[in-house]
């Protein structure tokens, strides 16, 4: 368990990272037109779905059929997409009134930028013969 901990570390640094400038830029965010609130969901959110798709594709990467890894992989990519869109569809449709688009993009900025951490963790993965 430890050693999970340890291999998600970039995950866990990243949220904090993102948590914490969030929370003392959010006077400097609102001037330009962003929401933290916005991005903090965004931030939580991307944060465990990426620990949900990372021990998806732990356990596919056991399986001596490297199909399961590819479909671990292409799985977790639409769990990902279903969860953004339907996070942007209820923010669209209960706050209708304060949408801000720029925090939408600002929030796939940073689903860009997990994404990276995502595919360094997985090829490391991939690579160790015991993963």
């Amino acid at each position: 368990m430890k050693n999970q901990w340890k291999e998600l570390s970039p995950l866990i640094g990243l949220f904090i990272a993102f948590g914490n400038g969030f929370l003392l830029g959010k006077n400097w965010l609102a001037k330009n037109g962003l929401d933290y609130r916005v991005l903090i969901i965004a931030n939580l959110m991307f944060f465990i779905v990426g620990i949900v798709v990372y021990r998806m594709q732990k356990k596919a990467a056991k399986n001596s059929n490297p199909n399961v890894f590819v479909r671990s992989v292409m799985g977790g990519t639409m769990i990902k997409m279903a969860v953004c869109i339907t996070a942007i569809l209820i923010y669209a449709f209960v706050f209708k009134d304060i949408f801000s688009k720029m925090s939408v993009f600002a929030a796939m900025f940073l689903y860009f930028i997990y994404l990276i951490v995502e595919v360094k963790l997985a090829t490391q993965m991939n690579k160790h013969k015991d993963a």
